[in-house]
C-alpha cells in the first residue's frame, strides 16, 4: 500500500530540512571567514584550525553522551532543547571579540549541534515507513547543497560589510524563527516511549554501541565519513593549484555544484525508493569511486570539465548518503533508535575529524602551492568505498530479514 503524505508530513520534512540548513551553514561558514577572523583576532592558522576542529570533536563527543538519553524523552522536546542551545551558542559566536571566547562558544555550539541531526533522522524513522524514507532523506539532505548555494555567499557578503560576526547573528535570527515553528506546530513524537527502554542512560549507550547486529552499520558509517572528509579540506587548493582554476572561478564552481546537488538529491532519493536502497547505494558508490580515481589524477583541466566532474561526484556522494541513511534507519529497534542515530552521528563527526588530519599527513604542498600525492587520497577513499559496499550489503541483508 502506497504511503500517503499529508500536509503535516510535508510540513515536518520542510521543517527538518530548514533546521538542517541552519546547522550545516553554521558549521560551514567559519572556514571561508578564516581570513577575516585571523586578521581581526590576530591569531595564526594553527589557532584558527583549533577553532574549526574543536566544533567537530565537541559535536562527536556530545552525541555519544546524549545517546543514552535519546530514547527516554519526547523527541520534540529533545529537539527543542538542543536547538535552543544551538541558537544561543550561535548568537554568542556573533558577539565574540577574543580568541579564547570564540574557541569556547564554538565548542558549546558543537555540543548542541552534534545531536540535532540524529534527533531529526530519528523523527524521520518514527514518522515515515522505510518505503518512502529515501525521498524524505533526499529532500532533507538538500540542506547541505542549499547552504552552499544560498547561505555561504550571503554570509560572506554581509561579513564584508558588517564584520565576520554578522553571519552568526544572521544564522541565530533565522534559527530562532525555525524554533518558533517547532514550538507551535511540531507534534510530540512519543511512539518509542511505548516500548521498554533501558532506564540507565550509560548502560543503554553501552548496550547499543556494542550490540553485535549494529556493529556493521557503525563501521560502514565510519568508513563513509572517512571518504568525504579526506577530500573536502583540500578541494579548493587542488582546483586552483593542480587543475589551474582561477580563484574567482571557485564561487561559480561551488554554486553550480550546489544547484545540481539540490536538484539531484530528491531525484536520487526517489530512485532509491523505486529501484531499492542498496541497489542505489551500489550504483552511486561504484560511480563515485571511478570519478574519484580519475579526478584526483588530473592536471590542468578546462573549467567545463571540472564543473561536470564536480557536479557528478557530489550528486553520487549525496546518493550514497541518502540510500545509506535510509538503510541504517531501519537497523535499530524502535526503543534503540535515538541512541543508534546519536552514536552514528558522533562516529561521523569523530572519524571525519581524524580522516581530515590523516589526509593532511598524506598530501604534500610544494612552495608553488601544487599538491603532491593527492591521487593517493583517491586510492584510499576508493578502497574505503569498496569496503562500505561490502558492509552495507550485510546491513541491507539484515534489514531485509527483519521484514
Amino acid at each position: 500500500m502506497e504511503f500517503q503524505f499529508t500536509r503535516y508530513h510535508i510540513f515536518v520534512v520542510g521543517l527538518l530540512a530548514f533546521l538542517q540548513f541552519t546547522v550545516v551553514l553554521d558549521f560551514m561558514i567559519l572556514s571561508p571567514l578564516g581570513v577575516l577572523v585571523m586578521s581581526e583576532l590576530q591569531i595564526p592558522t594553527e589557532k584558527f584550525g583549533y577553532v574549526v576542529s574543536a566544533y567537530a570533536f565537541s559535536a562527536g563527543i556530545s552525541g555519544l553522551l546524549a545517546a543514552g538519553f535519546a530514547d527516554r524523552f519526547d523527541r520534540k522536546r529533545l529537539l527543542l532543547f538542543f536547538y535552543i542551545g544551538f541558537v544561543i551558542a550561535t548568537f554568542l559566536c556573533g558577539i565574540a571579540v577574543h580568541y579564547e571566547f570564540l574557541l569556547f562558544v564554538r565548542i558549546l555550539t558543537g555540543m548542541f549541534a552534534g545531536v540535532l541531526s540524529s534527533i531529526s533522522f530519528a523523527i524521520v524513522a518514527d514518522l515515515f515507513p522505510l518505503q518512502v524514507r529515501g525521498r524524505v532523506m533526499g529532500f532533507i539532505m538538500t540542506a547541505f547543497a542549499a547552504s552552499q548555494v544560498f547561505g555561504l555567499p550571503i554570509g560572506i557578503y554581509i561579513s564584508n560589510i558588517w564584520g565576520w560576526q554578522s553571519p552568526f547573528l544572521m544564522i541565530a535570527g533565522v534559527s530562532g524563527v525555525v524554533g518558533f515553528f517547532i514550538v507551535l506546530f511540531l507534534k510530540p513524537v512519543t511512539s518509542h516511549l511505548d516500548k521498554k527502554t533501558d532506564t540507565h542512560a550509560f548502560h543503554h549507550l553501552v548496550t547499543t554501541l556494542t550490540m553485535p547486529r549494529y556493529l556493521p552499520a557503525f563501521i560502514a558509517t565510519t568508513l563513509m565519513a572517512t571518504g568525504g572528509f579526506m577530500l573536502m579540506p583540500f578541494g579548493s587548493a587542488f582546483s586552483v593549484h593542480n587543475l589551474g582554476m582561477k580563484l574567482e572561478d571557485l564561487p561559480f564552481i561551488y554554486m553550480v555544484t550546489g544547484i545540481v546537488s539540490m536538484l539531484g538529491g530528491p531525484v536520487m532519493g526517489r530512485l532509491s525508493d523505486s529501484i531499492g536502497k542498496y541497489n542505489m547505494f551500489f550504483i552511486a558508490s561504484t560511480t563515485a569511486a571511478v570519478i574519484i580515481l580519475y579526478f584526483t589524477r588530473l592536471k590542468t583541466t578546462p573549467l567545463p570539465i571540472v564543473l561536470v566532474l564536480n557536479s557528478l561526484l557530489f550528486v553520487f556522494i549525496a546518493a550514497r548518503m541518502i540510500s545509506a541513511n535510509a538503510i541504517n534507519s531501519a537497523v535499530p529497534e524502535l526503543h534503540d533508535r535515538g541512541a543508534f542515530m546519536a552514536i552514528s552521528s558522533s562516529i561521523q563527526q569523530i572519524s571525519g575529524g581524524i580522516a581530515a588530519s590523516v589526509a593532511g599527513l598524506i598530501v604534500i604542498q610544494t612552495p608553488s602551492g601544487y599538491l603532491e600525492r593527492y591521487e593517493v587520497l583517491g586510492y584510499v577513499v576508493a578502497t574505503a568505498i569498496v569496503c562500505t559496499i561490502l558492509l552495507m550489503y550485510k546491513v541491507n541483508e539484515m534489514v531485509a530479514s527483519k521484514k
